[in-house]
């Protein structure tokens, strides 16, 4: 499938900080392309990647492994800091994994997870996910995640979840749990208390398993999975943005 231009990466040039931008799993760039746009009026230089598989057909995510999804990140990270002096990467569910296990490798100047899943429903059949998925390829995916439907319209996203890939998102949050401790730049935790798709304890245990230096949690009251473009995604970008202020404000002085 050729891949439509809400699916495409995308870079605004802008000052000395720098603002990765990752999406979540079956997602597209699409989905933080607001955010960046009012990061980057702000005078921020933004990357919006596209995660190896993503954005194109459902079928090249059966050849994808956490380990690719991770690379596109630090290629990522490498391309905006040639540009820039700070970074501070943000992502959204799967991409706030990524972001935090990125962080826990490489020097950035602050983290902001959006959405953030510390654990996969209970499930045995994750257990043998890479062998299900030769018989049963994709599993249809559940009731929009959405609090204004005008916003969904626009959504680009895989309609089902890879099987194969499910169980590959599994060992990335295995291994990103075991990353935490050693991640010491701040983090903004942002979590909607009606997300339907990660449960607002994880937001509780993400908080509470931290040791970075400063950490906060800011909870959205009305929307859905998507924070970053639902009910309340100007508050949500407004957050984001103070955050960057916050711990690259000498740089902006």
């Amino acid at each position: 499938m050729l891949t439509p231009e809400g699916n495409q990466p995308w870079f605004l040039l802008g000052g000395p900080v720098g603002c990765l931008l990752v999406h979540g799993f079956t997602g597209a760039p699409n989905e933080m392309h607001g955010l960046g746009n009012y990061l980057n009026r702000r005078g921020y230089t933004v990357l919006g990647i596209r995660l190896f598989a993503h954005g194109t057909s459902p079928s090249d995510m059966v050849r994808a492994r956490w380990k690719d999804w991770a690379a596109s990140c630090e290629d990522g990270y490498w391309i905006l800091k040639g540009a820039t002096r700070k970074t501070v990467v943000m992502g959204l569910s799967m991409g706030a994994l990524l972001s935090l296990e990125l962080a826990s490798r490489v020097p950035v100047s602050g983290v902001v997870a959006l959405s953030t899943p510390m654990q996969l429903p209970r499930d045995w059949r994750l257990r043998i996910a890479p062998w299900l998925s030769v018989f049963i390829p994709r599993v249809r995916k559940g009731p929009p995640d959405w609090e204004d439907p005008n916003v969904a319209k626009d959504h680009i996203a895989y309609p089902a979840y890879p099987v194969r890939a499910m169980a590959e998102m599994e060992a990335l949050l295995r291994h990103t749990r075991h990353r935490l401790p050693m991640l010491k730049a701040p983090v903004l935790i942002v979590q909607s208390r009606l997300d339907r798709l990660v449960p607002p304890e994880s937001a509780e245990e993400l908080f509470e398993t931290l040791h970075a230096n400063r950490k906060e949690l800011l909870w959205i009251e009305r929307s859905g999975h998507v924070v970053t473009e639902d009910a309340e995604h100007r508050r949500v970008w407004r957050a984001c943005a103070e955050w960057v202020h916050s711990v690259c404000r000498d740089d902006l002085a």
